[in-house]
């Protein structure tokens, strides 16, 4: 029996104060909202309204946890170009 592939995503989305939080989920609309609403991560409940800026489409959701581990120890200059570029690591345009 084949595994079913999950859509998930890693996505950076830029808060109130001007820092960038960087999470994975499959469903990136309702997780906006939810960080919007102060219920999603401890970091943004105090930084919100927060603004999607840059997301990556993953087969599963291992590998959107992998990217999102990836993604949190670059610098913020390296979010930044990454962000402004507007592609993933395999060069696909997002957002």
């Amino acid at each position: 029996m084949s595994k079913q592939t999950d859509v998930s995503y890693t996505y950076i989305v830029e808060c109130s104060d001007g820092t960038f939080y960087t999470g994975w989920t499959n469903d990136i609309k309702r997780r906006i909202l939810v960080h919007n609403a102060k219920k999603g991560a401890k970091y943004t409940r105090s930084r919100t309204p927060v603004k999607l800026v840059y997301l990556e489409k993953s087969d599963t959701r291992e590998q959107a946890m992998r990217r999102e581990a990836q993604i949190k120890r670059l610098s913020r200059h390296q979010k930044e170009q990454l962000i402004k570029d507007g592609k993933d690591l395999y060069g696909n345009n997002q957002i």
